[in-house]
Formats: structure tokens, C-alpha cells, sequence
């Protein structure tokens, strides 16, 4: 029998360059996988994170193999949306010390867009660069893929994972505090994804009663006629602000404490439902006078939620009795929508931080300067309401911030990040007494009633409060809501005036309780929304959502709903 014939040079490295060929296109197909192993362990931090990163991997594979039934194509495309979903978590968390979550995707809005092409201006280049790299390559997958799988067992995959990874979310639940790590980017964005949609089918957005029996007639706009004078108010955010004595062993510089103080003497407090660094809660509570934590897991997006759909607040009672509304605000208008829900409660008047001028953080004093610049060109026979958002008391305090504004300071003996605090509160005192004063020399014959209040503890402070907690401990208090970690201050101070004496002044107050502390000092007559949330107040003892297991909240925003102040939640 005659021997087979010999291939020849050319058949051999015909038959090595399909081989090549071959060798590339399975590479192709796994390539995404080996990338996304590499990304699990990098990023997820225990098996429970990484079986959660396991189940979206699959459902994000079978989607795209059921759309376009090429697996390397598939795959890359999985790869590719969750290294942009890891950069765009620690992204957020650089910006506001949280990953991204699900609750992102509902929300999203022209002004998170905004906000981000404003802070980093090269970002558009960046994204039309990665497009323009990222295609090219698509397309090729697309031709050297040799596979192709049927769309129907596909589409049973996804279907399979997804059940998988519903499980696995109510198995495991979503910890609220968990958002604050830095790691775990695709597993917390999937357990968020599944409680988040089923809280929304449960109760929406928000949460309020589904009837109520009784109604808020609600007054037209120019019905609001006060007798006496009506006082110019200035409510001032008084940044991470809270009397640090609540912990024990901290040294503190001689006469700490007068800051925390009203005109009559007294320290309150005030319950903030944030800590550690979303300002924004309360500036919902105190402008909208309703409580964030109605909110439930949307709670970290109220004010981009309630943009355009919560019509009620103290700013807009104040314009009923004749006001004219003014916010100063530290960053741009488009972060958390916070142009947009301010305008919603009634600030006619916002300046962000393009529009004052300011350049990175700002001392105190500069917001204090801009404020009687302002107030100077109002015309005198309408009394003015200022909301004054101060930044300077922010993190991160490992660093020294305008040393040069203290060249007396002496560190009291804490660690470095507590002195560098006390140091801020002391620069904070010291603008507030210098505003004070000129206010005196400015409008020596105007009367005022200014309102101050922190907006949550600095995001140390349970390491200060409950030193031996680890973190596991520290998220359970946060979750539970324990009053040491949420109590601020809240202080009434007065120019040419004597705030009218009220029950509401208590000695702790829900952080939504504020605008009605603030009518009644000014001798502002209640429009019936408030007079109900007076007698919630007053049989409450100064909580809100707390009082009755959320009750009261719920049945409240009922009411608001049906007298039209909020829609579409």
C-alpha cells in the first residue's frame, strides 16, 4: 500500500494558521470570563459577595448571548459593563463615600450628567475616547466569534441565574450600611437592584397611608397675614456640627460649648437622620419638613426623588406671608439635584458655588460675606429668607484646612482628626460671631431670627462614641437609629427682636420638626399643614418618623398627597 502523500511546506503552515485562527477565537471566548475572575477577586471580599458577582455575571452573559447569540461578544460586552459600573462605584464613593447602587439606574437624571461633566470637565473626551476604542474591538469579536448559541436555552439561563440571584438577595439582604465600603461594587449593586424594585412595588417611592380619612385645606398664596413685625430669617447649616463632649475623654479648648447655645441660654438637640456625610437628608427634612427615612432604601436619593414632586415646604409658607427666599449653596446646583428640589420647596434665589465665586472649599466667613453683600440689595420692604449651606467643617480632617486662619490655635491633646475638628468648630465660632456683628453694623434697625443646626455628626464620630465597636457593630447602631449617633444641635439666636415663646422650642426635635420651630419664633401664622404637624409635634414629644412606628409619617404624607402638596411618588 502506498504511503500517504507528504504534505508540503504550504499545507503545513496552512494547517498552523488555522490552528492559530482557532486558538485566537477561543481566546476570544474566554478572555472575558478569565478578566471577570480577575475582577471578582479583586473587588468582592468574602464568598457571599463573590457568589452574588458569580449570579449577575451569568444573568449579564445569558442577556447578551439571547440578544446576539455570540458568546464572545457577550461576554466582552459583560466585561465591559462591569468595569465601567466598578469605576463609576469607587467614582461615587470618592465624591460621596458610597458605591453605586440600583437605585442609580431609577433615578437617573439630566443633573447627575451635569454635575459629573462639571467637576471633571475631561470627562466627555474620556467617554467619546473609550467609545471610539471600545467599537472597533466590539466589531471584531463580532467576526472572529465562531460560535453561535440558540436564543431560547439562552433567554432559560438568564432566567435561571436571575431566580438564583433573588434568592440569594432575600437570603442575604441588602445592608444599608454597606454602601459605605469600598469594595464589593457588583454584589451590592445586584442585592440593591432586587429589594429595591420589590420595595418600590410594595409602596412606591415613598411611604404613606393608602386612604385618610380627614383633609388639609389648603390657604392661597397671599392669605398669610401676620400681625407685628416680621423678622428677616436666616436658617444656617452648620456642617458635621455636634457637641463632641457626647464622648467621653475628649479634650475640648476653654469655652466650648457657648456655639451650641440659644439666646435664652438653653442647648438643644437635634435629631438629624444622616451621619457621617449625606448633608442632604437633612436639608430635606429641614426645607421640605418631612422625614428622608419615608424613603425607605430610596432615602439616599430624596432629594433627586422629590425634585418636582414635593410642593411643600418653609420656604413656600414663607412666600404665603410675603417673603422673598435666598439659599447659598456650597457646590454646584446640579449635585443631588439640589437646585432643582430647593426651587420645588420655594427658594426663588439659588446660588451654587459658580455663581458665589467659590473656589474649592470656602471658610465660613466667605458664605457670611456673600450673604450681607446679598441681603444689602434687597429691597427693604420685604423681610428675606436666607438659607446660609456651610462646607468648611467637612471631611477629611486628616488634613489641615487654612492653617493659616488660626495662628494661635493650640491642639487640645485629642488624635489629630478630632483636634483638626475642634479646630474647625472654633473657626466656625468665630465667623458666626463676626456675621452676627455685621449684621448689627449693616442693618443696625432690621430685625432678625437666625436659626442654626448641625446637619449630622462628622463620620468619626462612632469611633469616638463607641470606641471598642468594630464595624459590623457600629452599622447595626447606625441601622437602629440610636439617638448617639444621629444627635446634633439646634440653636435660636435674635437681632432686634424677641422670638415668640412656643411648645415646638423642645429640648430635642426631629430634624423635620425644624420649620415649624422656626414659623413659631417668627410669629409666622401655620398653614394647616403645619398646624397638623404642630399637633404630631406636640403628642409625639418632638419625633417624627420614630412616633408610632412610622405611623404618624405615613398618614401625614397621606394627607400632603391629597391636598396635592406631593404627587407622583
Amino acid at each position: 500500500m502506498a504511503p500517504p502523500p507528504n504534505p508540503g511546506p504550504s499545507a503545513t503552515v496552512a494547517a498552523a494558521g488555522v490552528a492559530s485562527v482557532g486558538f485566537w477565537r477561543w481566546l476570544a471566548v474566554a478572555a472575558p470570563h478569565l478578566g471577570a475572575l480577575v475582577v471578582m477577586f479583586q473587588t468582592e471580599t468574602d464568598f457571599a459577595a463573590r457568589a452574588g458577582f458569580v449570579l449577575s455575571w451569568g444573568i449579564l452573559n445569558f442577556f447578551w448571548i439571547a440578544l446576539l447569540r455570540r458568546p464572545a461578544l457577550s461576554g466582552a460586552l459583560s466585561l465591559t459593563l462591569v468595569v465601567v459600573l466598578v469605576l463609576l462605584s469607587r467614582l461615587k464613593h470618592d465624591i460621596v463615600q458610597m458605591t453605586a447602587n440600583f437605585v442609580d439606574l431609577m433615578v437617573i437624571d439630566r443633573d447627575t450628567a451635569a454635575f459629573l461633566f462639571t467637576i471633571f470637565p475631561g470627562l466627555r473626551w474620556s467617554v467619546i475616547s473609550a467609545a471610539l476604542v471600545t467599537i472597533p474591538l466590539m466589531y471584531a469579536l463580532w467576526w472572529l466569534d465562531p460560535f453561535r448559541i440558540r436564543r431560547l436555552p439562552a433567554a432559560a439561563g438568564m432566567l435561571a441565574f436571575l431566580a438564583a440571584l433573588v434568592g440569594y438577595a432575600f437570603a442575604w439582604p441588602d445592608e444599608a450600611w454597606r454602601g459605605y465600603y469600598d469594595d464589593g461594587y457588583l454584589s451590592k449593586f445586584s442585592r440593591s437592584g432586587v429589594t429595591a424594585v420589590s420595595d418600590f412595588i410594595h409602596y412606591g417611592f415613598m411611604e404613606s397611608d393608602a386612604v385618610a380619612t380627614a383633609r388639609l385645606n389648603m390657604p392661597l398664596l397671599d392669605s398669610c397675614h401676620p400681625t407685628g413685625r416680621r423678622p428677616n430669617i436666616i436658617m444656617i447649616h452648620d456642617e458635621s456640627s455636634f457637641d463632641i463632649r457626647s464622648a467621653d475623654g475628649i479634650k475640648v479648648p476653654q469655652g466650648y460649648g457657648s456655639h451650641f447655645k440659644s439666646f435664652d441660654g438653653k442647648a438643644r438637640k437635634f435629631l438629624a437622620e444622616s451621619n457621617g456625610g449625606p448633608s442632604w437628608f437633612t436639608e430635606y427634612n429641614v426645607l421640605a419638613g418631612l422625614s428622608s427615612r419615608s424613603f425607605g432604601r430610596f432615602s439616599y436619593f430624596v432629594t433627586r426623588i422629590a425634585s418636582g414632586r414635593v410642593a411643600r415646604g418653609l420656604p413656600l409658607a414663607l412666600r404665603r406671608c410675603g417673603y422673598d427666599t435666598i439659599s447659598l449653596y456650597p457646590a454646584f446646583g446640579a449635585f443631588m439635584s439640589a437646585r432643582s428640589f430647593q426651587m420645588t420647596t420655594g427658594i426663588q434665589h439659588f446660588y451654587d458655588a459658580h455663581d458665589l465665586g467659590a473656589k474649592d472649599v470656602e471658610p465660613d466667613s466667605f458664605f457670611y460675606d456673600k450673604a450681607l453683600g446679598l441681603m444689602s440689595q434687597q429691597a427693604p420692604a420685604a423681610p428675606l429668607f436666607m438659607f446660609v449651606y456651610l462646607a468648611a467643617n467637612h471631611f477629611p480632617w486628616e488634613t489641615r484646612f487654612r492653617p493659616e486662619l488660626t495662628p494661635s490655635w493650640r491642639p487640645p491633646g485629642n488624635e489629630p482628626v478630632v483636634d483638626e475638628y475642634l479646630r474647625r468648630q472654633a473657626m466656625s465660632a468665630d465667623d458666626y460671631t463676626a456675621f452676627i456683628a455685621g449684621l448689627k453694623k449693616k442693618f443696625p434697625a432690621q430685625p432678625f431670627l437666625i436659626v442654626r443646626y448641625g446637619d449630622h455628626q462628622p463620620e468619626f464620630s462612632p469611633h469616638v462614641l463607641d470606641p471598642d465597636l468594630d464595624e459590623a457593630g457600629v452599622g447595626k447602631k447606625l441601622e437602629n437609629y440610636d439617638p448617639r449617633y444621629y444627635a446634633t444641635y439646634y440653636a435660636i439666636d435674635a437681632i432686634n427682636f424677641e422670638p415668640v415663646k412656643s411648645p415646638t422650642a423642645m429640648e430635642t426635635i426631629d430634624g423635620p420638626y425644624l420649620p415649624l420651630v422656626i414659623q413659631e419664633a417668627a410669629g409666622i401664622p401655620l398653614d394647616p399643614s403645619f398646624e397638623e404637624q404642630k399637633a404630631i409635634m406636640l403628642r409625639c414629644n418632638g419625633m417624627f418618623y420614630a412616633c408610632r412606628d412610622g405611623a404618624e409619617a405615613r398618614r401625614f404624607n397621606r394627607l400632603l398627597i391629597d391636598a396635592g402638596q406631593i404627587h407622583g411618588l
